[in-house]
């Protein structure tokens, strides 16, 4: 059975979370209020949040603007989400219906953009300059990330690093965020920010790659998408770059003839590629060693529980099955 990760330290926090979101929703325009309801309530990890939330305990905050913070990364992650499933022309997540699906791709591009201005608000009521600067900076390269991705559409060509720079914009720098925003309102010193923030980005980057490998080897009632989503998109994965590297020279073909074309009609076929070739235990592979860079960036850290369970996520990051 997958372990799933502990928020106990931080059930109230959670719940007080819960309810800026719930109050910042609030629209006087009745279709924003229902495409954010709607996204907001299809749940989800609530990880970015929580990552904000133990890393603020683990160096000693004890005030309330983490609560107003979390709820900000997770508006952020929102507003992706649903700008992304426009641009991917997905029309299931997490089990259900996307809002693009169900309200139409212009509401939820503008009900995405609602939410991102939303965020700069609450931002701006922590009353931080430096607050504001990792947010502004970190929504910005979420961007370049997007656009990376874009440009790397029925691209056989892309190698290892190139794709890792393509995750560590457009998924793990709001996991960086997160975890340097903890930092910042703790007051740490710049080693344990700094080692907070590796953190953070080195356990998005395995976030990211074992959604990659769930895409070859997930249940879709767990996960919540189609298999084989992204090769109709033509997104060159870490398993199917392996493929390409390490599999046989007919195999490779097929991936990167199904990569360049995109669709869904060569997915059998490349099911079978990553499944016998290895690249799933390859990307695997990967995502552990990423997992080990996280948890060493946690060296300078004080022992906590609080430290516990950043340690305790890591770990979910790499065994989950959805």
């Amino acid at each position: 059975m997958t372990p799933t990760p502990s928020y106990s330290l931080i059930v109230d926090d959670m719940k007080a979370v819960d309810a800026v979101i719930r109050s910042r929703l609030h629209s006087e325009v009745v279709l924003v209020r229902q495409v954010a309801e709607y996204i907001i309530a299809a749940g989800g990890k609530r990880l970015r949040p929580a990552l904000l939330l133990l890393a603020a305990g683990a160096v000693g905050y004890r005030g309330t603007h983490h609560h107003e913070l979390a709820a900000v990364v997770e508006f952020i992650h929102t507003a992706t989400l649903l700008h992304d499933d426009v641009v991917d022309e997905s029309d299931l997540r997490r089990g259900r219906d996307t809002a693009n699906a169900l309200f139409g791709n212009a509401a939820s591009v503008l009900v995405g953009d609602f939410l991102y201005s939303r965020a700069f608000q609450m931002m701006v009521s922590v009353g931080s300059m430096r607050v504001m600067e990792i947010l502004a900076d970190a929504t910005n390269i979420i961007a370049e990330g997007e656009v990376l991705q874009l440009m790397n559409c029925h691209n056989a060509d892309i190698d290892i690093p190139s794709y890792l720079q393509v995750i560590r914009f457009k998924t793990a720098k709001l996991f960086e965020a997160a975890t340097r925003l903890g930092g910042v309102l703790g007051g740490a010193d710049g080693e344990v920010e700094e080692g907070l923030a590796r953190y953070g980005m080195h356990l998005g980057t395995a976030f990211q790659l074992i959604d990659d490998v769930l895409d070859y080897s997930g249940d879709e009632a767990e996960t919540g998408k189609h298999l084989g989503d992204d090769l109709a998109e033509g997104k060159a994965t870490l398993p199917l770059i392996h493929v390409m590297r390490s599999g046989t020279t007919e195999q490779g073909a097929c991936v990167r003839r199904a990569i360049e074309s995109g669709g869904r009609d060569d997915f059998p076929k490349v099911l079978a590629a990553v499944r016998t070739s290895g690249a799933l235990d390859a990307a695997r592979a990967n995502a552990r060693s990423e997992v080990q860079l996280a948890t060493d960036a946690l060296l300078s850290l004080q022992p906590s529980i609080f430290k516990d369970s950043l340690l305790e996520l890591a770990n979910f990051a790499v065994a989950r099955r959805f």
